[in-house]
């Protein structure tokens, strides 16, 4: 039976080049070691939501080195696709394209920097896709974007023109699908942590208190919570 992809979009962390804007906070080498732990956290939490209903993990990463260094921490169950390009919405499409390829039954790609992502929302995002009729879900991010996109067929216009990296990428996206007739089903949303605010928003909830606009509990994140100093 055809399975779900579930592929987080990433990078291997390098020290000085990962999570650039928590440098200034937490020191190079701790910013890299964070970004390892992300990854590591949410990789797990795929897993689970992969026991519940059927879905394999992947890394949609760049350049082609980078798969060889994600494989050294990422599950052994995890595959690899190598995207490189500088616009991120072909960078979807793309991985969009393979994975649907590959003869999954829907491809989710999911943001590498939500460690607390709650394996029931991926799990609501796979079971959404398998309704019929099911083309595009989304899960928003607080931040005005989303932080995870899936789709059961190739579809590059929801990717097209979008301002990436600003507060309006979720409403242009929708915008895109109503435009070209694309059903779109919207969960509840979650968060992305690459700045000092959403770097408290992360250390509020690894304390126990939920971010405001958050349905789900989130994931324990055991590797972010050392990397953090916090009770693994």
């Amino acid at each position: 039976m055809a399975t779900a992809a579930i592929g987080i979009i990433c990078k291997a962390p390098k020290a000085g080049e990962s999570k650039t804007r928590l440098i200034p906070r937490l020191g190079p080498e701790r910013a890299a070691a964070l970004a390892r732990a992300f990854l590591i956290d949410l990789s797990r939490t795929i897993q689970e939501a992969a026991a519940e209903v059927g879905c394999t993990g992947y890394a949609v990463c760049s350049p082609a080195s980078a798969a060889a260094e994600l494989r050294a921490f990422l599950p052994p169950t995890f595959d690899y696709l190598v995207k490189t390009d500088r616009d991120l919405g072909r960078v979807l499409d793309g991985a969009t394209r393979e994975l649907l390829d590959r003869g999954h039954e829907s491809a989710i790609l999911v943001n590498g920097d939500s460690p607390t992502l709650p394996a029931a929302l991926l799990i609501d995002i796979v079971k959404a896709l398998r309704e019929p009729g099911a083309h595009a879900v989304f899960a928003p991010a607080l931040d005005g974007g989303y932080s995870i996109v899936g789709l059961t067929r190739r579809t590059p216009e929801i990717f097209a023109d979008i301002p990436w990296s600003t507060p309006t990428v979720m409403r242009r996206s929708l915008e895109q699908a109503e435009r070209h007739a694309i059903p779109v089903r919207v969960l509840s949303p979650w968060y992305d942590i690459d700045d000092s605010e959403s770097l408290d928003w992360l250390l509020a909830e690894l304390g126990g208190e939920r971010p405001a606009g958050l349905v789900h509990d989130g994931a324990r994140a055991p590797a972010t919570r050392k990397v953090l100093g916090l009770d693994a």
